[in-house]
């Protein structure tokens, strides 16, 4: 801070790169939206707005800042650089109303009507219209004879006049007061805009004896004045057409009559007291009168023709003197007073609502009283929130005024050093003091006032505006001693120079000549940059918050030469003229005093402005909204070197972390940085955080923000980016001097965070310019009619955006692509090119409208022109382009916008791109296989990756859903042919070839498992077995197993020549209990499998005894089902007998059984004996002590059933031969000697009745050999064991064996028995023969024979 301005740093050659890779302004390629970058540049900004709203108090925190009631605290420069006001331009009076003067006693009178940019100028009877901004076009009205008095703007009440008429001209004469329609046609001319008017005649006039003055007109259409003679306050009442209650038009005095209880008493017929001044407050739908005597009443319009008198307020001077005694300026010579103003609320948080100024340009401000209560009443809502006034200020007017001669005489003091403070002692001047004021005006905490000057045809206008450098907080460094200010101290009654520690009301005072008397002024409407909800809002008065988004003040001066344009030195303009100083006279001192007053960071956000240029810089005339105002280069080089140079560095703060060894830090951002922050949020301010639509009456949306605010944004944003871009070394540091290796660490790191901050700023600045002309753009498209092609989802997640979140949020992403398909969409609907708009979309706002996002648009004008040429060369081009571009745009593809371009393809017969898009999708869409490896784990909706899984199957369908429709092609087709296929390239039957084709060549395994899935639903199974596709095998392999996926891999196998494989999977199926297969259908694929394994080849895989061994396996499980089938048939007959045995028994038909259960659960149980047998049997289990009981129950059986021996001995044949004829020679179901001696005992005894041969028989029947047979007689007939220790026992099985041997020789001799025949043991026999003969009792002569016959016979044949 040592070294002047012009000895200071320049700057950096190239940026140094502390502490990271250097960050470039944005360029204009779109970059990735950076969605927490954006986000936390804009909580810059947010902050940057909050503190705007708090560095500037607004007018009612000004006055009660120091605690007193009575104020007088002024800032007065000598030198024009720092004077409040200015003289724009003068405008004379048109030399063509000269001509009207026709004689030396005409009356004239004029007055200024802003809002129509008109003065209005009468001559006798002639009413004039000057249209000022033009300079010489009058429009005249003279079509009533009386002398005009008095000229007023009104607003008309609604729907009495048509719609174009949208103010009335209220014209008084001394007999009449007269309305006319007035309206107004806006136009561009040369870049300006210029209102013409358009006046109306309404027969609405009514005759008065007393002249009108002092006109107002209420929000409603009401009109109020006060009459020149009699001071009283009157009404002007018209209605649209008379009747019983009341006529046309009107005029009523509510200063008698009705009311009168409610007015102050004064004697309306003197002029002691009356009514002067009347003044209208729309905003709180009330109006105030100003008396002759210094009364001040309130009233608000309450009902038709009444009004409610809410308060006068009386005795005013006693208040002031009791405020301010012993002040010079109170006295009641010169307490009069001249006029009172409306104060917006906007303007004063503790609702200071008048002003009244006196002759002296003492100001009294009044406020509601908060000793009173709500002031309500039941007959007008107008009314209810207004409270009754008291006098909580007074402001004494300035007493060292300059005076105007001396103050345009330019004083500058002597150059001086950077950083100094010196005081330079001012000339010595004359104060002047104001004492006859007759004229004031009030906008936004400014005042002029007007009184005659020293010399004849000038007049002197006092100017008072806020000195924002005194009042705010502007974070103020080397701020200079404080001016000693004359201050009125109540206790001496004196004024003192002393210099206040508090921050109370402090505005900038001077006098300005002008030419003429003055008649009226008026403050020039402009448009005010309101501040959305949500956002903090700077006070009105804080012009550094506004400067840069809306025109400064300006008030207008009629006198009777011309007009007079003052307009507001804004703090821009001071700077801009300290700029030039510096650049002409390298006089540094009142840049540096700059600096002081107002802060590093709002210098240096003043100087951005300044350096980049902004609509608003140029206060002279209101240019095309969107033009740009420039400095010129040399002031534009110098405003950047002082941003650099008064920007400083940042600086890092590090504090240690309690209990750690860590230390933590913070940057404190430099004053560039907070600038650059500081005027970014004051352009964005206006719309930031307001909603983006706003909703009609119809229903519709529309554009929440007006698009000339809209456009001068973007201007001023794209002059900021492209000065930063041209200048990206304003934000890198300059060598510095060396120093310790921790302070360069620290450097290093607060310039790191520095520029990381910066880089989110100026990328925000870049995605904010592309938003506004995204938004603009969108405008120009209709952007009501654009939301309402949108889903509802969409439009209501539009109308709840703001700006911000447009800009910053993944919401404002999700609804502005929404758009801009619409846009797309639309203009393809149109027939124009895709090409046109997405250039101007990439052009205006790349980052709204991406690459991929074009590609697909081209994608689809491509279909579009597919569908529309009737060459099948260029068709079959454009669809192939077209899949071509949204492939390499698969992965910004909607679903549902997906789904839209595949019902395409498929009604273009496109079959490529209907089936292999949606898979690219599938795929493109889940790059890592998340879905994949969460369709492998069973798809379970828990799974986090469930919803990539169900994307992809999404896509799937659609390929399945063109599969489908391509059939229904071929299928009304030819219905419609006749049952003849036509053979062409776009033919049904070969776009549904292709399309299959393209399905099966994918090799995507989730897709070709839902895609079989869906061909074994329609029946298709077969063709796909015919097909083997590569991914059938795990298709059917894979979970969730069924049924229908068994039957098909095990013929996939047998037609791939793999029967093991085959038989395996039978045999699965067959003992598989996850499916519900009856026992019927298990036997059959244990059947299959048993077939299809003794069919494997021996040499197949080298797994010959594998096979064998499965194989076996296998079939004992066929004989265990078959056993159970067996069961199953044997029990079925006694399912309903009892439920827990009918549950049992079903069993038998759900599930394979072992053996051991069968017979455990089943055949014990039941006590089933032969299937106790054939359980035995299949399971080759040979216990006697099992199987003896089983047979010896059998006989028991019988034996019970009857006591005739034949009937038992046919019951014994009867079961006994089944059971041999199925289990001979099994020892383990039949043995043989067992049962052979059963049949021998129960012969034995019945000996007597059963013929002989009968258990021989029954075992031939059985199947048992007749050498067997005979050896286990013949072993009876030889054991001499009983029972054939009894000889007639011994006779009796002599006869059975001789009823064998001659059944035996029987069989063996019957022709073509030779291999019996030579199985026979004839040697055997014979020797036999003569045994049993030797020892037979001669009384069994029917054996004998038998034997003899036998005999010859062995001997005959053998």
């Amino acid at each position: 801070m040592a070294t002047s301005f012009a000895q200071s740093r320049a700057f950096p050659s190239s940026p140094q790169n502390l502490g990271g890779p250097t960050r470039q302004a944005p360029a204009t390629k779109p970059t990735p939206v950076d969605l927490p970058a954006l986000h936390n540049a804009s909580r810059i900004l947010l902050e940057q707005l909050a503190k705007d709203a708090q560095i500037i108090p607004d007018l009612g925190e000004t006055l009660t800042a120091s605690g007193s009631q009575v104020s007088a605290s002024y800032s007065v420069f000598p030198d024009d650089i720092r004077v409040p006001f200015q003289k724009r331009k003068f405008v004379g009076i048109p030399d063509g109303l000269f001509q009207y003067y026709d004689s030396a006693n005409v009356t004239s009178h004029m007055g200024l009507m802003a809002e129509v940019e008109r003065v209005w100028i009468s001559i006798d009877h002639k009413l004039f219209l000057w249209d000022y901004t033009d300079g010489q076009e009058i429009s005249s009205f003279v079509d009533q004879p009386d002398v005009i008095t008095h000229v007023a703007l009104v607003k008309p009440k609604q729907g009495l006049f048509i719609d174009d008429i949208t103010s009335l001209l209220v014209i008084c004469t001394p007999v009449s007061v007269l309305l006319i329609g007035l309206a107004i046609v806006n136009e561009t001319l040369e870049g300006r805009l210029r209102k013409n008017i358009k006046l109306y005649a309404t027969d609405l006039t009514i005759a008065t004896d007393i002249e009108m003055t002092s006109v107002i007109g209420t929000e409603d259409g009401r009109i109020f004045m006060c009459g020149q003679q009699d001071g009283n306050l009157y009404e002007m009442h018209y209605q649209a057409n008379e009747s019983w209650f009341g006529k046309r038009v009107q005029l009523i005095n509510h200063s008698v009559g009705g009311v009168q209880s409610l007015l102050p008493r004064f004697a309306s017929s003197t002029n002691d007291e009356r009514i002067i001044v009347t003044v209208s407050d729309t905003k709180r739908n009330c109006f105030y009168t100003l008396s002759s005597r210094n009364t001040i009443s309130m009233y608000s319009p309450d009902g038709e023709k009444s009004i409610q008198h809410i308060q006068t307020l009386s005795s005013l001077y006693k208040s002031v003197q009791d405020k301010a005694p012993g002040s010079p300026a109170v006295t009641p010579q010169n307490f009069q007073i001249i006029n009172i103003h409306v104060v917006d609320p906007s303007e004063s948080r503790t609702n200071i609502q008048l002003i009244a100024i006196t002759t002296n340009g003492l100001r009294l401000y009044f406020a509601p009283s908060v000793s009173y209560s709500s002031y309500s009443m039941s007959s007008s809502s107008g009314s209810r929130n207004l409270r009754p006034l008291s006098l909580v200020h007074i402001r004494l007017p300035p007493v060292n005024l300059i005076h105007p001669d001396e103050q345009e005489k330019r004083y500058r003091p002597a150059p001086s050093t950077y950083g100094s403070s010196t005081v330079h002692p001012q000339p010595a001047s004359r104060p002047y003091i104001v004492t006859t004021l007759d004229n004031s005006c009030y906008a936004n905490g400014l005042i002029i006032a007007a009184q005659a000057g020293d010399t004849d045809g000038t007049d002197y206008i006092l100017c008072l505006a806020p000195d924002l450098t005194r009042i705010g907080n502007l974070g103020q460094l080397n701020l200079p001693e404080r001016p000693q200010q004359p201050h009125f101290d109540m206790i001496t009654g004196q004024y003192t120079n002393t210099a206040s520690s508090n921050r109370p009301l402090t505005e900038y005072a001077t006098l300005l000549s002008i030419p003429g008397r003055t008649w009226a002024m008026e403050a020039i409407n402009k448009t005010t940059a309101v501040t959305p909800p949500g956002t903090a809002a700077p006070s009105d008065i804080n012009e550094l918050a506004s400067q840069f988004d809306e025109y400064p003040n300006q008030f207008m001066l009629l006198t009777n030469v011309g007009l007079t344009f003052l307009i507001k030195r804004r703090a821009i303009e001071y700077l801009k003229a300290v700029l030039e100083e510096l650049q002409s006279e390298a006089n540094v001192q009142p840049i540096i005093q700059f600096r002081d007053s107002f802060g590093r960071d709002q210098t240096c956000s003043m100087l951005l402005g300044l350096a980049s240029g902004n609509t608003f810089l140029d206060p002279s005339d209101k240019l095309t909204s969107g033009t740009i105002s420039t400095v010129s280069p040399e002031i534009s080089a110098v405003a950047k070197q002082a941003f650099y140079d008064f920007g400083e560095r940042p600086i890092w703060t590090e504090r240690a972390m309690y209990g750690t060894a860590e230390n933590k830090g913070t940057a404190i951002f430099s004053g560039r940085r907070e600038g650059f922050a500081l005027y970014f949020a004051r352009l964005v301010r206006p719309f930031w955080k307001s909603k983006m639509t706003t909703i009609l009456s119809n229903g519709t949306q529309a554009l929440n923000a007006s698009e000339t605010l809209l456009l001068n944004a973007q201007t001023n944003l794209l002059a900021l980016k492209d000065f930063l871009s041209r200048n990206p070394q304003l934000f890198h540091s300059s060598p510095s001097e060396p120093s310790s290796a921790r302070t360069m660490l620290t450097e290093q790191e607060a310039w790191k965070a520095e520029q990381a901050s910066v880089s989110e700023l100026q990328n925000l600045l870049v995605r904010t310019i592309e938003a506004l002309s995204f938004v603009l753009l969108l405008s120009d498209y209709r952007l009501g009619e654009l939301i309402a092609k949108c889903d509802a989802d969409t439009q209501k997640l539009i109308s709840a955006q703001t700006f911000e979140d447009l800009i910053t949020t993944q919401h404002g992403m999700t609804i502005s692509r929404a758009l801009v398909n619409v846009v797309i969409d639309q203009q393809i609907g149109q027939q124009i090119s895709v090409d046109t708009i997405s250039e101007v979309l990439q052009h205006r706002c790349g980052s709204f409208c991406s690459t991929d996002d074009v590609m697909l648009y081209k994608a689809k004008e491509n279909i579009r022109k597919a569908s529309e040429t009737r060459n099948q060369t260029e068709k079959q081009k454009c669809l192939t382009e077209s899949l071509h571009l949204f492939t390499k745009g698969a992965r910004n593809i909607e679903f549902e916008k997906l789904r839209e371009v595949i019902g395409d393809f498929q009604q273009l017969n496109y079959a490529k791109g209907a089936v292999t898009l949606p898979l690219t999708c599938a795929l493109v869409q889940d790059p890592d296989n998340a879905g994949l490896e969460c369709w492998h784990a069973g798809m379970l909706p828990s799974d986090p990756r469930y919803e990539l899984a169900q994307a992809r199957t999404h896509c799937y369908d659609l390929v399945l859903d063109s599969l489908q429709e391509f059939e229904q092609k071929c299928k009304d087709q030819l219905a419609a042919a006749g049952g003849i296929e036509v053979a062409a390239l776009d033919a049904p039957e070969s776009v549904r070839s292709h399309a299959y084709q393209l399905a099966f060549a994918n090799d995507d395994e989730m897709f070709h498992s839902i895609f079989y899935d869906w061909l074994i639903d329609r029946d298709l199974a077969d063709d796909l077995l015919e097909m083997g596709p590569p991914f059938l095998e795990a298709y059917l392999r894979r979970e969730p197993a069924t049924v229908k996926k068994f039957e098909l891999l095990w013929q996939f196998y047998v037609k791939n020549g793999q029967p093991l494989r085959a038989a395996e999977v039978l045999g699965a199926l067959a003992e598989s209990t996850q499916f519900d297969l009856h026992l019927d259908a298990r036997l059959e694929y244990l059947t299959l499998a048993v077939a299809n394994a003794k069919s494997h080849p021996i040499s197949v895989g080298g797994r010959h005894e594998t096979a064998i061994a499965f194989l076996t396996d296998l079939e004992e499980k066929l004989d265990v089902a078959q056993v159970q089938l067996e069961i199953y048939s044997t029990l079925l007959p006694h399912v309903n007998d009892d439920p827990a045995v009918g549950e049992r028994i079903n069993s038998l038909a759900k599930q394979l059984f072992v053996m051991t259960d069968l017979y455990q659960k089943f055949a014990i149980p039941f006590d089933l004996p032969a299937i106790k047998l054939l359980c035995l049997h299949v399971s080759e289990h040979r216990d006697e002590n099992v199987v003896r009981p089983i047979w010896n129950q059998i006989f028991d059986e019988i034996m019970q059933e009857t006591d005739d021996p034949i009937e038992r001995a046919d019951a014994i044949m009867g079961r006994v031969v089944p059971l041999g004829q199925r289990f001979y020679p099994s020892e383990s179901a039949f043995p043989l000697r067992f049962i052979a001696a059963l049949l021998v005992r129960f012969m034995l005894a019945n000996k007597n009745t059963l013929p002989a041969g009968w258990a021989s028989r029954i075992l031939i029947q059985c199947g048992v050999r007749f050498a067997e047979i005979w050896d286990i007689f013949n072993e009876m007939y030889e054991s001499q064991v009983p029972p054939f220790n009894d000889q007639a026992n011994v006779q009796a099985i002599s006869s059975e064996i001789a009823s064998l041997i001659t059944d035996w020789l029987a069989e063996a001799t019957r022709p073509q028995a030779n291999l019996l025949r030579s199985e026979f043991p004839a040697g055997r026999i014979d020797s036999a023969l003569d045994q049993y003969l030797s020892e037979l009792e001669p009384s069994r002569v029917e054996t004998k024979t038998r034997y003899e016959n036998a005999k010859r016979l062995v001997r005959q044949y053998w």
